[in-house]
């Protein structure tokens, strides 16, 4: 069985060979001299390459025989585009090529539609990516990218934020093999909200007429989240008493907030 196990129609993914690095030394180097049956074989011989990185997008919601056909052309470009002076492994070097086409499909086929602005920022900042890869190994960081091509930090976090994939409310995120939790029942209820807020002003309305010593205890107990014992050895005081004050403070609280 193959690692990656994908379904590509007319394919059998199972038997695909796959280069070694002196294999596609040579063969580069015959393509590079005019062999265009290299270039072939040395995309054949890299086809796995493109089943493992579309792999992770098999989710039941992606076409994967058109993921493999975009994967593939983003192979062709690198096979063109490669350079043995780069200092990498081909497979390096295609990678982010294959992923940037990839993503670039995925992105321009949903259904959400992102400002052609935004869309060509992150064009810009993926082939920016993609060059620094080739050239230092490494993705540069982000201060690099925006000193490099001149944006805002927002500008940065809202194209890269353009090329996410969108998800269902109904994505399960959780399930401990009692009842599952989705997405959706973690967005925010407005109202819910609205009254949260009207308890939390009463809450610190009702803390700014504590004493001193007990305000103190519990910003430190809930807020910071000290516990009993940290408390009574910061005050010099037992732990019996920190709880006593506690207790107080709480009651207290009770009574005002009423």
């Amino acid at each position: 069985m193959s690692k990656y196990k994908v379904n590509i129609t007319g394919i059998d993914t199972s038997s695909l060979k796959v280069l070694t690095k002196p294999e596609i030394d040579e063969l580069m180097h015959l393509y590079k001299m005019g062999d265009e049956e290299a270039k072939t074989q040395i995309i054949n011989g890299n086809l796995k390459l493109v089943l493992s990185i579309i792999n992770k997008y098999n989710n039941g919601k992606n076409d994967m025989n058109d993921l493999f056909q975009i994967g593939c052309v983003g192979l062709i470009k690198a096979v063109e585009n490669f350079d043995e002076s780069y200092g990498v492994m081909f497979s390096t070097y295609a990678v982010p090529l294959i992923l940037g086409e990839v993503k670039r499909y995925i992105r321009d086929s949903t259904s959400i539609r992102i400002t052609r602005s935004v869309r060509d920022r992150a064009y810009q900042i993926m082939k920016y990516k993609d060059e620094y890869l080739t050239i230092h190994g490494v993705e540069p960081t982000n201060d690099e990218i925006i000193k490099d091509l001149e944006i805002t930090e927002y500008e940065l976090a809202n194209a890269m934020d353009s090329l996410k994939e969108p998800v269902s409310i109904y994505e399960p995120i959780y399930n401990d093999g009692g009842d599952t939790i989705y997405i959706l029942d973690q967005l925010a209820d407005k109202k819910e909200l609205e009254e949260k807020k009207d308890d939390l002003i009463q809450l610190r309305k009702a803390l700014t007429k504590l004493r001193k010593r007990e305000k103190d205890i519990l910003i430190d107990r809930y807020i910071i989240g000290k516990t009993q014992m940290e408390l009574a050895s910061e005050m010099g005081v037992s732990q019996a008493q920190i709880s006593r004050i506690e207790k107080t403070a709480i009651n207290n609280m009770k009574k005002l907030i009423r």
